[in-house]
């Protein structure tokens, strides 16, 4: 069949879809005979009958239940190639959909604001999830790309480290091991209580990998989906927990947290801008992931004060 059109497939499409010739006529703005006369075509291209036809009775054969299968593959990838072309044409107007795990919602919307001075034709929507919630956005297709931490392994995708991202161990200042002071083992933790973020969590699998390495499991007595949340509880003197430090920076500006100088911390991982292989990028998008990883790095230097020195002196 390589000499068969793409109108032929549309044809043949529409007339499976509708399962009569004269109702694909109009949806295609045909005439009946020029439709049948596609549909011919096709058969005699494929050597095979596609449709049975009993009076106005229209039933697709055996051989026309395969081929279809591959014919709407084949207008799916047309299709996809006609809305990439369509998007060069707009250049960097549109709308682009972000996903960000909501540990990035303390830095991402201020660079989404330098980001819109210099492509003011954008329109953005963010869309906010722990990490497994936005492994399900990616494979969903419902974002075109995506700002996070640990990228995904059971997806094909491209992920680019745009900063690094440490993570550290917060207490009240009230707390004995703040009072202390000075270097904390890893051991010393074991008797007290942890407040966490909840399973599927980016910064939760941080910890656990932390503490399987240390041979050790942290004493566990809440699980929160939001960082706010956690972080009240800390300074409320009810436990110690395990954040990334860009969701504290502003609690260890008023002294409300303190960080814990824990032997092997901070914890650092990189903050990715992700997307999946099979997304074709659209202009806003490309433009949008050119610029985190131009700017990402530059951005949480001037704005976290904290970051910058805990990873000097890690």
């Amino acid at each position: 069949m390589k000499n068969a059109t793409f109108r032929q497939l549309r044809v043949f499409n529409e007339v499976a879809r509708q399962l009569s010739f004269a109702k694909a006529a109009r949806a295609l703005n045909l005439t009946p005979p020029a439709v049948t006369m596609q549909v011919k075509d096709l058969e005699a291209q494929i050597g095979l009958a596609l449709f049975e036809r009993q009076g106005r009775q229209v039933s697709l054969t055996t051989p026309g239940e395969y081929m279809l299968v591959y014919a709407r593959k084949l207008l799916a990838t047309l299709k996809d190639a006609e809305d990439a072309a369509a998007r060069l044409k707009q250049a960097e107007a549109g709308t682009l959909t972000i996903g960000m795990v909501s540990t990035a919602k303390y830095f991402l919307p201020r660079m989404l604001a330098e980001f819109r001075r210099e492509h003011e034709h954008v329109e953005i929507r963010l869309a906010e999830g722990n990490r497994e919630k936005l492994v399900g956005m990616l494979r969903a297709n419902e974002v075109d790309i995506a700002v996070m931490g640990r990228p995904p392994r059971e997806l094909a995708t491209r992920a680019e480290p745009f900063a690094a991202h440490p993570h550290v161990f917060v207490a009240s200042p009230s707390h004995p091991l703040a009072r202390e002071g000075g270097r904390v083992e890893v051991e010393s933790l074991r008797p007290h209580d942890f407040i966490v973020r909840e399973e599927g969590a980016g910064t939760r699998a941080a910890m656990e990998a932390f503490f399987a390495d240390a041979r050790m499991e942290p004493r566990v007595v809440m699980a929160m989906s939001s960082n706010e949340t956690i972080k009240q509880a800390v300074i409320a003197d009810m436990g110690l927990s395990f954040l990334s430090l860009h969701t504290v920076q502003l609690e260890l500006e008023k002294g409300l947290l303190v960080v814990l100088d824990v032997e092997g911390a901070p914890v650092l991982r990189a903050w990715n801008v992700v997307h999946t292989l099979s997304k074709v990028l659209s202009p806003a998008a490309e433009a949008f992931r050119y610029y985190m990883l131009e700017h990402g790095e530059a951005f949480l230097a001037r704005n976290f004060a904290a970051h910058l020195a805990l990873v000097r002196a890690a």
